[in-house]
């Protein structure tokens, strides 16, 4: 059985996030932890893309790729916000 374009993104997608999510509460370490929820998220990013997805001859849902494009903004926001946290924070430990 060959898989359709929406739920091969769907299942990576599913996977993606639940592999990023069980990482993220795994691990210790606060870059995992940084790199995990990035997983997680795009997981996330590619699962709502699935969803949006209608056919081949019908466009797609325009709302869930603005959400998308957004989200993407947005972590990649938090994410250089939680590194430059991670520095501030091996920096006064050193102290």
């Amino acid at each position: 059985m060959i898989l359709d374009t929406q739920l091969l993104y769907g299942l990576v997608g599913i996977f993606l996030f639940s592999l990023g999510l069980s990482s993220a509460f795994a691990s210790s370490a606060l870059l995992r932890r940084i790199l995990a929820i990035n997983v997680a998220g795009a997981g996330l990013f590619l699962l709502l893309i699935a969803v949006a997805y209608r056919g081949p001859e019908i466009n797609p849902d325009p709302l869930p790729h603005a959400l998308v494009l957004t989200g993407i903004v947005v972590a990649f926001s938090a994410t250089a916000l939680a590194l430059a946290l991670v520095k501030r924070l091996r920096e006064t430990d050193d102290d």
